[in-house]
């Protein structure tokens, strides 16, 4: 018995190993401090967000998320934990905002929700399930901050590739 496969099922298989190779590189990079990554596979996930709409963002985000730490290994650790959590945040917000009327937030927009609700959601449950100290809300600013920016180079990079793209300026 073949199983029937749907154009979106294709997109959504290329655009998630996209993301995933993305992930697993970035995974590779060394980070100044901890929790701060570029997040650079999120550029994936909002260039699908607003191609293709939030349902297939959703599969590309999360099937990533899942994907990408069954290859590194990570699987169920806190790793796992935290980059789940933060994914999870930044997809609701994405959902959330791709609903406003008009063409919603635009790619900077969606970029900058997304990395500061993902950094926010993964700094609560680092705090509640893995290391209860008031100390680590001195790297909040910080983290925010570090959200904020590749937030905005995330929608930049978004912007010029989705202005390379023909049918999206039409």
């Amino acid at each position: 018995m073949k199983i029937q496969t749907t154009r979106d099922d294709h997109r959504i298989a290329w655009f998630t190993a996209l993301a995933i190779t993305i992930h697993i590189i970035e995974s590779a990079l060394p980070s100044p401090l901890p929790g701060i990554k570029p997040g650079l596979a999120n550029v994936v996930t909002i260039a699908v967000l607003i191609l293709f709409g939030w349902r297939m963002a959703v599969w590309v985000n999360l099937l990533r998320v899942l994907t990408a730490s069954l290859l590194i290994g990570t699987f169920l650790s806190p790793t796992f934990i935290l980059s789940l959590s933060g994914a999870l945040a930044s997809t609701f917000i994405l959902i959330v905002l791709s609903q406003l009327p008009g063409k919603g937030c635009g790619p900077i927009g969606y970029s900058v929700a997304a990395a500061i609700s993902h950094i926010i959601a993964q700094f609560w449950v680092a705090y509640w399930l893995f290391v209860q100290h008031d100390g680590l809300f001195y790297l909040l600013p910080l983290l925010v901050t570090a959200s904020l920016v590749f937030g905005i180079v995330s929608g930049v990079i978004v912007t010029i590739m989705l202005r390379k793209l023909p049918d999206y300026m039409d």
